[in-house]
């Protein structure tokens, strides 16, 4: 998204949290295109899909502007709820599928480490698994489940992380690095 679309989503929603509807209807074209490259990095992760990224987008966006209580602060922060409504809706279509197949044929996610995507660093877990272990590392950390949360479930950068949590890379890099080492450990992968 470049400076301008930061900028207009930002006022958009302004005006949508001071009850102007129309700005609703104006910030879907502006923000979409960020939805769903965001849906297609988490999509990407799961080995058999059951939602497509449309669907991903347009169910977790449903539920962020049904959020009226919501005090939206800028566009950093719609998307980093974006991240964890995508999550959310993922998770609750996994355990829905997994109840009724009561252990048949389970849906794992894989995360790659480094760029090279090699299958040195790869590690598989199961979305309800890694649902639980987030909601344990939030109580312990909040900052650390919400950057795993971005990075995995929103796909952004070390430096889209820092900028929406205004901490510096560096920050984002150690406590990624601590977040990772302790879901490993609760995983025992």
């Amino acid at each position: 998204m470049n400076m301008p679309q930061l900028t207009q989503a930002t006022m958009l929603l302004n005006r949508w949290q001071t009850g102007d509807e129309q700005a609703l209807n104006d910030l879907v074209p502006v923000v979409y295109d960020e939805l769903r490259r965001l849906a297609r990095a988490q999509l990407r992760r799961d080995h058999k899909p059951s939602i497509q990224a449309t669907e991903l987008v347009a169910e977790a966006y449903v539920r962020l502007i049904d959020a009226h209580a919501v005090d939206w602060q800028s566009r950093n922060h719609f998307f980093s709820l974006a991240a964890r409504t995508m999550r959310r809706v993922l998770v609750e279509r996994f355990r829905r599928r997994h109840a009724a197949r009561r252990g048949r044929g389970q849906t794992l996610l894989t995360y790659v480490e480094g760029s090279g995507q090699d299958q040195t660093g790869k590690h598989t877990v199961e979305l309800d698994l890694l649902d639980d272990a987030l909601t344990e590392l939030e109580a312990l950390d909040p900052r650390q489940a919400e950057i795993v949360t971005m990075r995995f479930f929103g796909g952004l950068k070390v430096d889209e992380i820092a900028e929406l949590l205004s901490i510096s890379p560096r920050t984002v890099k150690r406590e990624w690095a601590a977040a990772r080492l302790w879901l490993y450990r609760s995983l025992q992968l």
